[in-house]
């Protein structure tokens, strides 16, 4: 029960995640999104929340279990799994626990090793623990967007029709 309380005064105590982004540096994030989906067929979203809501923090779950929790919930309601193709990627950044989830969606997932994934968690981790965000986030999407290029390459001519907002939601 301690722990849950102290889990709850943290997230509660976590600063905005419209502080640690600039609204620069959002625009470029969703330009280089919206760039990168001119390239394949996926979609790539990326969400950002400072704490978990309390509907979360007063489960008896684990940390991580709880984070991945949310990770999936948010990849559903911002829709991430509803795309043409299956392959839409969802970067999840919860800054109370410095924690990263990153949910791909079937079509992708099953053309990606969990190894591939880990490691551009654990890059990302650094950038973020060295508080460069812009550059963490921008070396992310362009992982995820090599990968949607090798596995969901546009033909010739075609045109990726945008399903999904490419600017970051920050909660």
């Amino acid at each position: 029960m301690l722990s849950r309380l102290l889990r709850l005064f943290k997230h509660r105590w976590m600063d905005d995640a419209s502080r640690r982004l600039a609204p620069a540096v959002v625009r470029a994030l969703g330009q280089q999104v919206t760039a990168s989906e001119q390239q394949h067929s996926g979609e790539i979203r990326i969400f950002i929340e400072a704490g978990l809501p309390n509907s979360y923090l007063l489960r008896p779950d684990t940390t991580p279990a709880l984070t991945r929790q949310r990770a999936l919930a948010q990849f559903g309601k911002l829709r991430v799994w509803d795309t043409a193709h299956n392959n839409g990627v969802l970067i999840y950044l919860l800054l109370a626990e410095h924690a990263i989830e990153v949910v791909a969606d079937r079509g992708l997932n099953n053309h990606v090793a969990p190894e591939v994934w880990q490691a551009l968690v654990q890059r990302l981790g650094t950038a973020l623990r060295e508080q460069q965000f812009e550059a963490g986030l921008t070396q992310a999407v362009n992982e995820v967007s090599a990968l949607l290029k090798q596995h969901f390459p546009l033909a010739p001519g075609a045109v990726n029709p945008n399903e999904l907002p490419d600017t970051p939601t920050l909660g």
